[in-house]
């Protein structure tokens, strides 16, 4: 079996104050006074949907943002905008990110531990505001993401140890420092700057939620990939408020080699899982969930799914070579999960069962976001040209 399913028994679609359309409004209007921005596109594979035998496939395609390859600068500029406004004891509305330098004495240092993505995010958002960034990376890192990053004007270390541990790292390096940690996963001390970070997420949930307006569609699925849940959580929180989460389901996905969500899913508390967690899906491979998000994802998932690395990378394939007429998405292997798991479920006889206790028929109008482009140029090419991980039997 490529993937297991399970029912959350612990639904109750209670919403969270952190997480509403009025709070991802104030992010979107941040968001909007940085120079290069614009929304990204939500893309309808037609063809793909009628392939799969339900109404419409709706894909967020976040390797447009800010020129970055994905989507987590959202929430790592957010995060450094909120921080600087605190320090400055001003609000978020008045930092400019272009002028913000000049209200300070020297620039500050924000660190920060990352799989690729959200290192990115953070050195780019440092460099636009005159500021500086140390970015730790876990061992097993691809240097391209190393190079991004260092590109960007940060200081990048890879260290010899897992995600997890390297967020402890980068945390006791800031405070030994005196830096500002920008860290978006929450443990006991600290969750203000994490909740900062997913709720800079939830730009995307208001554009997706224009452009599907604008569709005249109302989605019945929303699929949500998850590391810590920082994303899945802001998004979910989001549309949970603006729509009800009782009115669509949503599965919650991440890598089986480190499937923290899941399983704390069938516990109903959050449960960490160790190792290596070497997915290909970096950006996902997280063993310990976030308290700050791990609230919402327990009280309004429908379902938690824990996918193998071949799913993913069918998934990549799939949205790089698309049916005749649907347009051609470039997703990396944390962006594509939720598609190849769609298409798994769709498609495969063994997994007819999910696929009625999800309600995947013809009615079925999914949204799901791929978060990022190819930020691993050489796996994409291995994944994509040469058919690495594949899922033929």
């Amino acid at each position: 079996m490529m993937l297991k399913l399970t029912q959350n028994d612990f639904f109750n679609g209670e919403t969270s104050e952190l997480f509403t359309a009025q709070v991802a409004e104030q992010t979107r209007q941040f968001h909007q006074q940085i120079e290069a921005y614009q929304p990204t596109p939500l893309i309808s594979l037609e063809q793909l949907a009628a392939r799969l035998g339900v109404k419409a496939i709706l894909v967020k395609d976040e390797s447009y943002r800010f020129g970055l390859n994905a989507f987590k600068v959202l929430g790592g500029s957010y995060a450094l905008g909120k921080q600087l406004a605190e320090h400055l004891n001003v609000d978020i509305s008045e930092i400019d990110m272009k002028t913000v330098a000049a209200k300070l004495s020297e620039p500050l240092v924000f660190a920060t531990a990352t799989a690729g993505n959200h290192g990115t995010g953070v050195a780019w958002a440092a460099r636009e505001m005159g500021q500086k960034a140390v970015v730790y990376m876990p061992k097993g890192s691809s240097q391209a993401s190393v190079t991004r990053i260092q590109n960007l004007g940060a200081e990048c270390i890879v260290t010899d140890c897992n995600y997890d541990d390297t967020v402890r790292i980068a945390n006791q390096t800031a405070t030994e420092n005196g830096w500002m940690l920008v860290q978006d996963t929450a443990w006991e001390g600290y969750d203000k700057i994490p909740t900062w970070i997913s709720q800079g997420y939830m730009t995307m949930a208001v554009e997706a939620q224009e452009q599907v307006d604008a569709m005249g569609l109302k989605p019945t699925h929303l699929m949500l990939q998850a590391g810590v849940g920082a994303m899945a959580g802001g998004i979910l929180g989001y549309f949970a408020d603006k729509v009800g989460a009782t009115n669509f389901k949503t599965i919650i996905a991440e890598p089986a080699k480190a499937d923290c969500i899941y399983n704390s899913g069938i516990k109903g508390e959050m449960v960490a899982v160790t190792g290596e967690l070497n997915s290909i899906m970096a950006g996902l491979a997280c063993g310990e969930p976030n308290p700050v998000t791990w609230p919402i994802l327990k009280q309004c998932s429908s379902f938690f799914a824990s996918v193998e690395d071949e799913v993913t990378a069918t998934g990549m394939r799939i949205l790089g070579n698309p049916l005749a007429g649907d347009t051609k998405i470039v997703s990396g292997e944390s962006g594509a999960l939720n598609l190849g798991l769609l298409y798994m479920l769709a498609s495969r006889e063994e997994y007819t069962e999910y696929r009625t206790q999800l309600g995947l028929d013809q009615d079925a109008i999914i949204m799901l976001f791929s978060t990022e482009g190819d930020t691993n140029p050489d796996r994409y090419r291995q994944i994509v040209w040469e058919g690495a991980l594949s899922t033929a039997k």
